[in-house]
């Protein structure tokens, strides 16, 4: 009877003190795994995350750009000719409400009497001068860079599909003239007509984050028609392909301010063939785990993921995550190739 007492008494007998210790000690362990383990997961979605919206952020912002840029200089059939106010082109448009006109004797929206050729694509990297006057003041941030791009959009559009708010050219093989769409078309022989676009791209901040914006041309509000594209463009930059020895391919690309007024004007020996386009896209939200030190290259120009280039103090800077991505567009339209 004793015997089973005993046995009975060892059943029932709880953890010690040194057994309770270590059971809660291996819990902690695995608790601070499980707690590790969880951190680690989350950080991983939040970084692919980024990576992913860095990606398609700049993706858009390529494609967007490079669509208006492999079109430059098309003018349907008088496509490669210089337009040449009253020679060969007719402006019946009413005036603008508000245009933005770039450097240059002729850098309007529509051609101008002047002794000079007609700027289809210009550009320049607002450093502390802004080389652009538009009526609605334009405001891109420091040290990126602003493209001027005008060109006809296709296809051709018959008389009853005219847009009332747009602009557009009537064109032959020998005459292009310029009309509202809210007017009666101009009546010429084998013409076709075609809608007329005037472009601006260009990065401003608004409430901390970078947006990439549009200035688009229409009859009621001229060029002060203000779209935002695409956010999270932290700076833009181009770099212009000039053919030297006529095989139609860049032999040197050279920023906006190594560009000559020659250049620019289509005068010199040189022809403009393609366009390099870098964008720098930044991510939306911060990460303060995260302390950004690369320098980024942007073709020949370079920008600090640590020190904010157009502030003395930004804490917040270097706490976001960023990616340089790139194209190349080659130039379609021989004016910009050849005389």
């Amino acid at each position: 009877m004793r015997l089973m007492m005993n046995k009975l008494s060892i059943k029932n007998k709880g953890m010690s003190l040194v057994e309770l210790m270590i059971a809660m000690l291996i819990s902690l362990f695995l608790t601070a795994g499980l707690f590790t383990l969880f951190s680690m997961s989350s950080s991983n979605v939040t970084t692919t995350s980024q990576f992913n919206q860095l990606q398609e952020n700049g993706r858009i912002a390529l494609t967007l750009i490079e669509r208006d840029i492999s079109q430059l200089g098309f003018f349907a059939d008088i496509t490669g000719t210089e337009l040449i106010l009253n020679v060969n082109t007719v402006n019946s448009t009413t005036a603008l409400t508000s245009d933005c006109v770039g450097e240059g004797a002729n850098n309007a929206t529509f051609p101008q009497l002047a002794p000079a050729h007609f700027r289809r694509l210009w550009g320049f990297e607002y450093t502390s001068t802004l080389r652009i006057n538009c009526n609605s003041a334009l405001t891109p941030d420091k040290s990126t860079d602003v493209i001027q791009i005008k060109r006809l959009i296709g296809p051709s559009v018959p008389a009853a599909d005219l847009d009332s708010n747009a602009f557009y050219a009537s064109v032959t093989a020998n005459e292009i003239e310029f009309f509202d769409g809210d007017d009666t078309p101009p009546v010429k022989l084998n013409s076709r007509m075609w809608k007329y676009q005037h472009r601006i791209y260009y990065i401003e901040t608004e409430s901390g984050i970078p947006v990439l914006k549009r200035r688009s041309l229409n009859l009621s509000g001229g060029m002060k028609n203000e779209e935002q594209l695409v956010e999270g463009i932290q700076n833009i930059h181009f770099t212009y392909g000039f053919d030297n020895d006529g095989d139609s391919t860049p032999d040197a690309f050279l920023p906006a301010k190594d560009v000559t007024n020659f250049m620019w004007d289509n005068q010199g020996f040189q022809r403009l063939v393609a366009v390099k386009i870098y964008v720098l896209v930044r991510a939306v939200n911060i990460d303060r785990s995260y302390e950004n030190d690369v320098t980024y290259s942007l073709g020949d120009k370079k920008v600090s993921g640590s020190v904010n280039p157009n502030k003395v103090s930004d804490a917040d800077y270097k706490h976001y995550r960023r990616k340089v991505m790139s194209t190349t567009v080659v130039l379609e339209n021989p004016v910009l190739i050849r005389n």
